[in-house]
């Protein structure tokens, strides 16, 4: 007697867990709001779930033009919904160090979206022979201290089921626990170009690509907002997937 083969078993999240992983924002605090109201839509056709999770993947400032208004919107709309959850991205950390002082990473920020963000604060960007110093000490005005408290309590992971959520990515061959700061939050190529299980499937963003980039280890949903306009959104409960974006 042949027995049927059976289906090999999909990634799945933890039971009763509903999720919206949500890509690289960028400042667009317009196509924010427009994806969050659709994924009010999205949750609302559906049964009612013990656990419904927001997971933002970091990086949602720079480059954008309202990088201020997306990082109070969403510290703001995390006390309204509990299981909202907000990962640090690599910017981030690098507004961080700025906050701590640093003069040298302040100038490089300005290259590579510091100088949008500024804006957004109200701060005029240095020019060659400003101070960096009182630029610094601008920031720090114009950046309410509840904001600042809560960017240095973003987590750098989070886990559900088969799934684990980071910004950049994973250390390929290093077991998930033991994941370095450092590549969680800029980890590329290595990461990108490995195609060996991880112990879970990724989802990150970090690394633009036009589509949702779908592998059998990794799911890249940084789709480009702040350059193409399209902010994406992917929907995990238990084996279902579905892609949702705005733009």
């Amino acid at each position: 007697m042949i027995l049927p083969r059976r289906k090999p078993a999909l990634p799945s999240t933890d039971a009763g867990d509903r999720i919206y992983a949500v890509g690289d924002v960028h400042g667009r605090f317009d196509l924010l709001q427009a994806l969050m109201e659709k994924i009010g839509e999205h949750h609302a056709q559906l049964p009612s779930v013990p656990g419904l999770h927001i997971i933002f993947l970091g990086d949602l400032i720079d480059r954008g033009p309202d990088s201020l208004k997306v990082l109070d919107y969403l510290a703001q709309a995390q006390k309204r919904i509990p299981g909202m959850i907000v990962l640090l991205g690599n910017h981030e950390e690098v507004l961080l160090r700025v906050l701590e002082g640093d003069q040298r990473q302040l100038r490089q920020w300005l290259t590579f979206g510091g100088a949008q963000t500024l804006r957004s604060m109200g701060v005029q960007v240095p020019g060659a022979e400003d101070s960096l110093e009182d630029c610094i000490a601008a920031i720090r005005r114009a950046l309410p201290s509840s904001l600042v408290s809560w960017l240095k309590r973003l987590p750098l992971t989070a886990h559900s089921g088969d799934y684990f959520f980071c910004h950049a990515g994973v250390r390929p061959g290093v077991a998930l626990r033991k994941q370095k700061r450092e590549d969680l939050l800029w980890i590329r190529e290595d990461f990108l170009t490995d195609q060996s299980a991880h112990g879970a499937v990724v989802v990150h963003g970090h690394s633009i690509h036009p589509e949702v980039d779908m592998q059998a280890n990794r799911i890249g949903i940084d789709t480009g907002a702040y350059t193409t306009g399209v902010l994406t959104a992917l929907y995990l409960e238990g084996e279902r997937r579905e892609v949702l974006q705005v733009g």
